[in-house]
């Protein structure tokens, strides 16, 4: 596959792995960065003015398969009155789903691409999985699997092993992720992640998402004993063993990366965040802002992951339950509310969330021999700092590029 060499200059590049470039200019052969720099490009370069040029941003985490909703699902009642929701809404749906399924994914892939996004990390639980076949923004799809019951966690081994081989077979990067706590009993947990270490795959979960979560763990009561029981699900006889969240951290830090998804309410927790602070060179935390917001009426803790020295990524949950999947507004929402500066937001929504996905090699920074996968912003007007200006609430995505071919917007 040959393809032109093209050279993009800008007022600003910014590599997020290395220092900012002024004036700086981005080469890209044969779908790769070749060489950054500032000052005079190499001739015949496109000249983009008072644009700034930045790694694609990565979507850590996120379900494409509600891609098709106008706005969230009401989120009163917090985690467990919201997955009722979710859960009605997949039961209205026809037998014959599957076209509506996949339209929903690509319609997610191509919002996803306008925002700038160049990489994600989809949770597939109910859409088709040929619908994660076509173009646009590479990604990771994490088989998702839920069961309490031993029958439904057979069931939920079987299918997942069926799909990984699928979507692996057509070269399509994948993962493992276990639901959550609450979802999830000990036995199929193991087995899940035992898959993930056998095929040396990346993990994530849902942890630590409500405060409800500890009330079934502790005490195997509480609004999501009911809410598993009304949906019929919950085992007769015996109840299900579950995993703690500390004990799923040690679980995940097996692998070769894992994700803990949200992570909200770690703080109330210190064992478990002292065991993801200690495993921190094989795991991530991946904050949603908005959902967060929106389901715990409060905002992820990110100054507490960040002083356990932990990378932290930058996911959009989905539109179930956020009004979009721009990654670039949920930073700043970050930034407006004080829990990081620009530079900081610009990190977790690249570098860091290619880390979690385990695609750090191909993407998350700009540098010679990466795939030039890029965002190309335009603020209204020039700022001094140009993390500043990229977060700006008038600054557009102008074109997002793919292992150097435009997939959004225009140059």
């Amino acid at each position: 596959m040959t393809r032109r060499p093209l050279t993009l200059r800008a007022r600003h590049v910014l590599p997020i792995a290395a220092p900012p470039l002024d004036n700086g200019w981005v080469r890209i052969e044969r779908g790769r960065i070749a060489a950054l720099g500032r000052g005079i490009p190499p001739s015949g370069a496109l000249d983009l003015g008072d644009a700034i040029i930045l790694p694609g941003f990565v979507n850590a985490h996120t379900h494409l398969e509600f891609s098709e909703l106008r706005e969230p699902l009401d989120p009163t009642g917090g985690l467990p009155a919201w997955i009722r929701r979710i859960v009605a809404l997949r039961r209205r749906r026809p037998l014959n789903h599957d076209a509506d399924a996949v339209k929903a994914v690509h319609l997610g892939l191509q919002e996803s691409a306008a925002a700038g996004v160049t990489a994600i990390g989809e949770i597939a639980t109910a859409a088709p999985l040929d619908a994660y076949a076509g173009s646009g923004p590479r990604l990771r799809v994490f088989r998702e699997a839920l069961g309490v019951s031993s029958i439904a966690a057979a069931t939920a081994l079987s299918n997942s092993i069926r799909d990984l081989d699928w979507l692996q077979s057509r070269s399509i990067p994948v993962g493992i992720s276990p639901h959550a706590p609450y979802s999830v009993a000990a036995p199929l947990g193991s087995r899940l992640l035992a898959e993930a270490r056998r095929r040396r795959l990346p993990a994530a979960i849902h942890l630590a998402e409500s405060l409800e979560e500890e009330d079934l763990l502790a005490h195997v009561t509480g609004p999501f004993r009911d809410l598993l029981e009304d949906l019929g699900v919950w085992p007769a006889g015996e109840p299900p063993r579950f995993v703690q969240t500390a004990d799923w951290i040690s679980q995940l830090a097996r692998g070769p990366r894992g994700i803990v998804v949200h992570g909200t309410h770690l703080g109330r927790n210190p064992t478990a965040l002292a065991r993801l602070a200690r495993h921190r060179g094989r795991l991530a935390v991946a904050i949603c802002p908005r959902t967060t917001l929106a389901l715990s009426g409060g905002l992820p803790p990110l100054g507490l992951f960040r002083e356990a020295g932990l990378r932290v990524a930058i996911g959009t949950d989905s539109r179930a339950s956020n009004p979009d999947l721009s990654v670039l507004a949920e930073c700043r929402t970050l930034v407006n509310s004080g829990l990081c500066c620009a530079a900081v937001a610009g990190t977790l929504a690249t570098l860091h969330g290619a880390w979690a996905l385990m695609l750090e090699r191909r993407c998350g920074s700009l540098l010679p021999g990466r795939a030039a996968d890029l965002a190309i912003l335009r603020p209204a007007s020039p700022h001094s700092d140009p993390f500043t200006a990229a977060l700006a609430p008038d600054t557009r995505v102008a074109a997002t590029l793919r292992a150097g071919r435009v997939i959004a917007g225009r140059l």
